[in-house]
């Protein structure tokens, strides 16, 4: 059995997320800050990864002082708190076939989750990709939720948000 390690590259890996609401949708990017894999026979085994919470983008809106004003509103506290927060990070806890199991820590808080993921290792570079459906009010993020206030009309935000997330990473010498 072959073991190596993968340090991730955080220039080439990020994370796109969308967000639903009543009248549509956001999208837009974070990245990874750092991170390691293990891979046992060109299988991941292990490994954890930092998102940098402070990084987080809104792709979608074009106006420049809205999208400051939204991409700061995603950063207080009704949603990421990124000055007690600034990082996240995902740990791999089991790996069965391409089912990637691990606990997603976001503003502190702790759950476990899982998600198909697509790897290939050619040489000494692996790439990986995944979707993981989040229900944001498990990690304190209630802001606009219908479980937590009533008469939200079309001002409702969706709990469940989307994260696609590309991660390269090289073998550690």
């Amino acid at each position: 059995m072959k073991k190596q390690q993968f340090k991730i590259d955080a220039t080439q890996s990020i994370i796109d997320w969308e967000g639903r609401k009543i009248t549509g949708s956001h999208n837009g990017t974070i990245s990874i800050k750092q991170g390691a894999l293990t891979v046992n026979d060109g299988q991941i085994t292990g490994g954890t990864f930092i998102i940098d919470t402070t990084t987080i983008k809104v792709l979608d809106v074009t106006d420049p002082a809205t999208n400051a004003q939204f991409a700061g509103h995603l950063a207080s506290d009704d949603f990421f708190s990124i000055e007690q927060y600034p990082e996240a990070t995902f740990e791999i806890t089991a790996v069965n076939n391409n089912r990637i199991e691990g606990h997603l820590t976001i503003k502190g808080i702790t759950h476990a989750v899982s998600f198909e993921a697509n790897v290939g290792v050619a040489g000494d570079v692996l790439t990986a990709s995944g979707h993981l459906v989040i229900d944001r009010t498990k990690y304190g993020i209630k802001f606009r939720s219908g479980n937590f206030f009533n008469n939200l009309g079309d001002t409702l935000i969706y709990n469940d948000f989307d994260l696609h997330i590309n991660l390269t990473a090289r073998a550690a010498a």
